[in-house]
């Protein structure tokens, strides 16, 4: 199963001087009509523990800046206990749709609880209930047990009732240093250009990768 990328390039001299603003320009064209990009916010974001043994799993984006990107989730999963332990992430944007993927290397960071409540507010009051009847990355003993907490909770508060903020839930914010963009060309010599942040500070630098 192979296919032929036919698409225009990506040059040094078409990049802004910061990744965040190149990521802007390719998340709106991923998120464009014509784009046909399916949930375009969603990630694969990986972690690994103490011990480096990874795991991986798709996440939505919430948002993000020249701070970095944004993901909330529960602070007690898997994901979670890992960046705890190992604060080191990757993030991968699959664009199958327009052959471009972008790959995020960065260290997670909790953001603060004001971010965190302004953003559950914003979320589905169903979504906001599901914050607090799943125990994320928990064993079941059925999906009974899952559904019987969320209508617990449903009855305790119903349509329209605020829903408190759960305290074992909240975001992180990926802080980059490095920012690969990918951009399928013929006959997979496709290109790569990957911003890095030297550990000196001061201004990104773009590397061309070989494909």
């Amino acid at each position: 199963m192979r296919e032929q990328y036919v698409t225009a390039g990506l040059a040094e001299a078409d990049l802004p001087e910061g990744p965040m603003d190149q990521f802007a320009l390719w998340f709106k064209e991923a998120a464009g009509p014509g784009a046909a990009v399916h949930e375009p916010n969603a990630m694969v974001v990986s972690t690994a523990d103490a011990a480096g043994r990874p795991s991986s799993r798709t996440v939505l984006l919430k948002g993000f800046d020249e701070r970095g990107f944004v993901f909330f989730t529960n602070y007690e999963s898997r994901k979670s206990r890992e960046l705890t332990v190992n604060p080191y992430v990757s993030l991968l944007f699959p664009w199958h749709a327009v052959a471009r993927q972008v790959t995020v290397t960065g260290v997670a960071e909790r953001v603060g609880r004001e971010e965190t409540v302004a953003y559950f507010r914003t979320r589905p009051h169903g979504s906001q209930l599901g914050a607090w009847a799943s125990a994320q990355s928990s064993v079941l003993a059925s999906r009974t047990e899952l559904d019987r907490a969320y209508a617990d909770l449903a009855a305790r508060y119903p349509e329209g009732e605020q829903v408190p903020v759960p305290p074992h839930w909240g975001g992180f914010r990926v802080r980059p240093l490095t920012v690969e963009f990918w951009q399928g060309r013929a006959d997979r010599l496709h290109d790569r250009l990957r911003y890095v942040r030297p550990e000196s500070g001061g201004p990104w630098q773009v590397e061309r990768l070989s494909p």
